[in-house]
């Protein structure tokens, strides 16, 4: 194998000798080499070689199942894009070079509610750079299960309070008024407290949020932990009313006159009355680590509350009926352990050898993070249909070990030396579909 490599580098430029090797990788025809292949108690599994190129991303006031899969297929999390984090021009031209169409979590405001007006100015500008490389990508903004005290210093505006059927005044947001009553989850997150959904000053806070983010271009809303925040909304009702006014502003005002909204859905869905209330569901991919095997892990149906085979359908907010809605998998991130690198490390079943998600993977070789990947990828289209791989880019990690805090899918370089150089990769992936 090795004369026969050499031989195709006489002949083709290296990026078409790699890419040529990675689609024998993800066609079965020879397995991915890494320090840990023998051990590893997968292996890849064949796929039909589709271009992308006769890819439908248009869609307008409604979009159908189709371009909406299309959209789901090229997802990548580049978490706090618009706010900053990391190089943005690399960051655009990694967008580019992989073909990314759908950027989650572009915006990812966790508390600092103070910044928030400051941010939409930046965020606007560089959502406008986005959309002139590529008009056809959609960008994602967060609503999250969070609000801190922070809030008190944000002005309501007046249009919130007249979408609301409100009186108008001249206040602040109020932090306590969006809390649960009987303080249910009161600074469950340190100074941040998870809002209740059914209280009017959250559906308050809710909607200048999504608007302002229409307003800058996002295209699409993630809330986050929804069903921390509905406790107190059996019926869905408060989330129905608060979408509605969200969705009616989008159809208005947004890009192509629709807010594509998900969430993280641990009992498969919200649908009220058949139909559902999110335009795609979303969910971390629920690792499992593997017994014996330092630092290897798998997927598995089954296995705590992953979602494959659970997503639950409906009408959708565009029209179409579904068994299954569409769904995201993603590379979450949520802390780590007392005990990194270690099985069975702590007293959640969410840690991955002592990380969440993202920190176990960026915590992996590069051939093993290669080998996952297409492994991840080749997994989730066998096993259910109605889920998409949302590929990492970049996100916040937490490694005490290598005391690293962001994963970078970027090729290292000047403008981002701690880059993993994984973007190749990924676009060699989407590359065969």
């Amino acid at each position: 194998m090795n004369s026969f490599k050499v031989h195709l580098s006489w002949v083709w430029p290296p990026s078409a000798v790699r890419t040529f090797f990675l689609i024998l990788v993800l066609t079965g025809i020879c397995p991915a080499g890494s320090a840990k292949a023998s051990a590893m108690p997968f292996k890849s599994e064949p796929i039909t070689i589709i271009r992308s190129k006769n890819r439908d991303y248009q869609f307008d006031s409604t979009i159908s199942r189709n371009v909406l899969e299309n959209y789901l297929e090229r997802s990548i999390t580049m978490q706090s894009l618009l706010v900053g984090k990391g190089n943005f021009d690399d960051n655009l031209r990694m967008i580019k070079n992989i073909g990314a169409k759908f950027i989650g979590r572009s915006v990812c405001q966790w508390g600092g509610e103070s910044e928030i007006p400051k941010n939409l100015q930046q965020e606007k500008e560089l959502a406008a750079e986005v959309h002139e490389t590529d008009p056809d990508i959609i960008l994602q903004a967060c609503i999250f299960e969070i609000v801190t005290n922070q809030v008190d210093q944000l002005a309501v505006p007046e249009w919130a309070f007249t979408a609301l059927k409100l009186p108008v005044e001249k206040r602040n947001f109020r932090y306590e008024d969006m809390l649960y009553p009987d303080g249910k989850f009161k600074n469950q997150w340190g100074s941040g407290s998870v809002p209740d959904v059914s209280r009017l000053e959250t559906k308050l806070y809710f909607y200048y949020l999504a608007v302002s983010y229409i307003d800058i271009g996002i295209e699409g809303i993630h809330f986050g932990q929804v069903e921390l925040m509905n406790k107190n909304d059996p019926n869905l009702d408060n989330y129905d009313q608060v979408l509605t006014l969200i969705r009616s502003y989008a159809a208005k005002h947004a890009r192509r006159h629709i807010i594509l909204c998900d969430s993280h859905v641990p009992s498969g869905g919200f649908v009220r009355n058949g139909k559902l209330l999110m335009d795609f569901h979303a969910f971390p991919l629920r690792i499992m680590e593997i017994p014996d095997h330092p630092e290897e892990a798998i997927l598995k149906v089954g296995h705590t509350d992953a979602l494959y085979g659970r997503s639950k359908g409906g009408i959708s907010p565009s029209g179409w009926r579904c068994e299954h809605l569409p769904y995201l998998v993603e590379f979450d991130n949520y802390g780590v352990s007392k005990r990194p690198g270690e099985e069975k490390a702590g007293d959640i079943p969410f840690w991955v050898w002592g990380y969440d998600e993202i920190s176990w993977f960026a915590h992996q070789n590069k051939q093993y993070r290669t080998q996952w990947l297409i492994y991840a990828f080749n997994w989730v289209k066998k096993t259910d249909i109605n889920g998409h791989l949302e590929m990492p880019g970049d996100r916040q990690t937490t490694s005490p070990l290598d005391h690293k805090h962001w994963y970078y899918a970027n090729k290292p370089s000047a403008a981002v030396p701690d880059g993993e150089g994984d973007e190749d990769t990924i676009r060699e992936i989407w590359a065969t579909r």
